[in-house]
């Protein structure tokens, strides 16, 4: 009975033995699951913590950039307004000046149009008075330009009186016949008004050489044709017209205005021109 009792104490001891390890490895095993789920834990924050220092590091380093952006954007800023202010005191002092020189520019240019109408008016009065000169030739030798002796020509200002050298010479001589002074002293008259211009006598020959005994006065026919026209300029200053007007020139054969192959074209270049020119 004892024994019995024994083995029952004793059944029993291990069975509260067994029961209280297998409660011990229990709650082990949830430490160790409830541990390694904390390791675990623990290891992703460790990761996640790594992950925002580093993001805040590239963040810190873009703030610093953009606030070195930022400073020198402000300091360009300064700058810009800097040569903005320095270019518009620039500009509006070339305004300024500009307007000013617009004022002159239009006095200048008010003075060049009341110079302008002065002048033109000048330029009115000597037309008309070259006109009137042209107007008078006509009338004083409407005859010989009948004959088509002598023809008067006006073209912008100039005039020339063409005598044809047979109203005024003899063949191969250079003295004025008396029918010559008559023609020219149909011109005097006229011409004693003319001031504002020179009066210059022009001597022209035809291609024909001078030959025989003429050859002695006359070499050539530049010699030819300056006595003629210096004999013409000679009795035009007998006749009271200022010497200071007059000039003689000598062309010979060489400013033709006629064909020289014809008798009638040579006749036409054997002349004397008196032409009204600008006084130098």
């Amino acid at each position: 009975m004892i024994k019995r009792m024994f083995f029952i104490i004793l059944g029993g001891a291990f069975l509260l033995s067994a029961s209280g390890c297998l409660v011990a490895e229990s709650t082990y095993l949830k430490k160790v699951e409830e541990a390694d789920g904390l390791t675990k834990e623990l290891t992703e924050l460790q990761v996640t913590h790594k992950k925002l220092l580093l993001e805040n590091a590239a963040l810190k380093t873009k703030l610093n950039r953009l606030n070195e952006d930022v400073a020198v954007l402000a300091s360009d800023k300064k700058q810009l307004e800097g040569i903005l202010r320095a270019k518009s005191d620039t500009l509006s002092k070339n305004i300024s000046e500009l307007r000013q020189q617009v004022a002159e520019i239009r006095v200048e240019n008010s003075k060049l149009n009341d110079d302008i109408s002065v002048l033109q008016k000048a330029r009115e009065e000597k037309v008309k008075e070259v006109s009137g000169t042209y107007e008078q030739l006509l009338a004083s030798m409407k005859n010989e330009i009948a004959q088509g002796q002598v023809t008067i020509s006006e073209l912008k200002g100039k005039l020339t009186v063409n005598l044809e050298a047979a109203i005024l010479f003899d063949s191969g001589k250079a003295d004025v016949k008396p029918e010559g002074l008559d023609i020219l002293n149909k011109m005097v008259e006229t011409l004693k008004n003319v001031s504002d211009k020179a009066i210059r006598i022009e001597g022209h020959t035809d291609v024909v050489q001078i030959t025989g005994g003429l050859t002695r006065l006359f070499p050539t026919n530049w010699e030819l044709s300056a006595a003629r026209s210096i004999n013409v300029t000679r009795f035009l200053q007998e006749q009271g017209i200022d010497p200071h007007n007059l000039s003689a020139a000598a062309f010979a054969e060489y400013k033709p205005v006629a064909d020289n192959s014809t008798k009638e074209g040579r006749a036409k270049n054997r002349r004397i021109e008196i032409t009204l020119v600008s006084k130098d």
